[in-house]
């Protein structure tokens, strides 16, 4: 059954004292229409969707209106939205891992919300929640608690915890992060399949491939003001404005190869290793050496054991069969992780700079050059006065990329480590990692699931292949 769906801003602004994060932004939607945020990292688009809804942090202020199915209220009154939630609008968070409940497993949480947002009994909330997951390619992670999911898995699972209730607006804050190619193209046809039901949808996105396949309207932020808006297609095919050309230019598809030093010493090697979870085989009978300067990426789809393969090789999991063995000599410290959830990896109730303070003390390190890192890649040494959760996932994973860079390792575990950032700040990102790297003739082993990165960072490949959760066909059910 199709429903009527409409949302309307006007004037939306966000403020930090006396400090603009966002400016006058305005559009319209109606049901089967949707729009596309794009611009660089800390420009507010997460921030827009924060305050649409309803959640802006308790330090920031935020004025205008939204109007949603016909009824208004002024941004400042986020209490007029709230009894919304679920019902009518929907906000599928940039950060999945936080807006699951460690402590449940998936078809619980799922069935919380047919119980108490559909008013289904017990057994009909359990076999809703049995048919979406199944649905989504999640059967097989109906009993996972989110901690054990990869990050593609958890950004599906949140998915369908926020659809569920049959919202009809829908705000989803970079929905393709962590995906693998195959999900990404399922991701574009489920809010394909909302709209032609009726709902509209806004979508918060760095890809600029997500914004071309969705079409429909296109805001360009930067700095919080609306620098370019209209059709998603006409824009980015010709752009008028020149921070608009600067994002599309910096597209990584656009990238050259880059550079490597010629390989130097072994700093460990992987002999028949293998590794399961839950039952399944993730891979076997691996050998690998690294050495200092290689460049390995290692792709595959989300959930085939990408990030627990790179865990096992820094010791973090133990291998079920197989030997890995570290060069002699390394410290402790020798190998290190920049993680694929930047916010699960920073201490939530300090400022980040204490937090980089006390790794500074800790291993004798010098703070200033990993200021100096950041204005390398454009974050403001005023964002380390914040707590992680104040700052945007691409300035978070950003001030994570300098901060394991003080230790000097021997092995970089990079997962996944620029899929928040824009396409401009994941060039620089990138390039100054690269740098860093090759400074201290440390190894790198990189996963992600953007094949250009690979192909222009990359210098060995690892591809993981098989049946893996990611692999089963899916969609939410409207």
């Amino acid at each position: 059954m199709n429903l009527s769906a409409s949302l309307k801003v006007q004037g939306l602004s966000v403020q930090a004292g006396t400090t603009p994060l966002l400016s006058d932004v305005s559009f319209e939607l109606r049901s089967g229409e949707m729009i596309t945020i794009i611009g660089e990292s800390g420009a507010g688009k997460s921030l827009l969707a924060q305050a649409i809804i309803g959640n802006l942090p308790a330090a920031l202020t935020g004025s205008g209106y939204v109007e949603l199915n016909g009824s208004s209220s002024r941004i400042a009154d986020a209490s007029a939205r709230r009894p919304l939630w679920g019902h009518s609008l929907a906000l599928l968070p940039q950060e999945p891992g936080m807006a699951l409940d460690p402590l449940m497993r998936l078809k619980q949480q799922l069935s919380e919300v047919f119980q108490l947002v559909r008013g289904h009994d017990s057994s009909t909330a359990g076999r809703h929640s049995v048919e979406q997951l199944e649905n989504l390619g999640l059967g097989n992670a109906a009993r996972l608690y989110p901690w054990q999911m990869s990050g593609g898995m958890a950004q599906r699972a949140a998915a369908s915890v926020a659809l569920a209730a049959g919202a009809r607006i829908l705000l989803a804050d970079e929905p393709t992060k962590g995906l693998d190619s195959g999900r990404r193209k399922q991701t574009v046809e489920l809010f394909r399949q909302l709209l032609d039901n009726g709902a509209c949808v806004l979508v918060v996105t760095h890809d600029l491939r997500i914004a071309l396949e969705l079409g429909g309207q296109l805001i360009v932020l930067q700095a919080g003001q609306v620098v370019e808006q209209g059709d998603a297609r006409s824009v980015l095919a010709n752009p008028k404005h020149s921070f608009t050309r600067k994002l599309i230019e910096a597209n990584p598809a656009n990238w050259s190869h880059q550079t490597a030093l010629q390989p130097g010493a072994a700093v460990l090697h992987a002999r028949s290793v293998a590794k399961g979870f839950g039952g399944k085989t993730l891979f076997e009978n691996i050998d690998l050496q690294l050495n200092a300067g290689d460049r390995l990426v290692v792709q595959g789809p989300s959930g085939i054991g990408k990030s627990t393969f790179g865990n096992l090789l820094l010791g973090l999991v133990r291998p079920d069969r197989g030997e890995i063995r570290r060069a002699e000599g390394l410290p402790l410290t020798a190998f290190q992780k920049l993680y694929q959830d930047p916010v699960a990896s920073f201490a939530p109730g300090i400022t980040l700079r204490q937090s980089l303070t006390d790794l500074a003390q800790r291993h004798r390190c010098d703070l200033s050059g990993v200021v100096d890192r950041l204005n390398r890649i454009g974050v403001a040494e005023a964002v380390l006065e914040r707590r992680p959760s104040e700052v945007s996932g691409g300035e978070l994973q950003r001030v994570a990329l300098a901060r394991v860079l003080m230790i000097r390792p021997a092995l970089l575990f990079a997962d996944e480590p620029t899929s928040r950032l824009d396409p401009v700040s994941q060039r620089e990102a990138l390039r100054l990692m690269l740098e860093s790297i090759d400074e201290i003739g440390a190894a790198l082993l990189l996963v992600t699931h953007d094949d250009d990165i690979a192909r222009s960072l990359g210098t060995r490949f690892l591809k993981f292949s098989g049946l893996s959760d990611d692999q089963l066909p899916g969609s939410i059910t409207p």
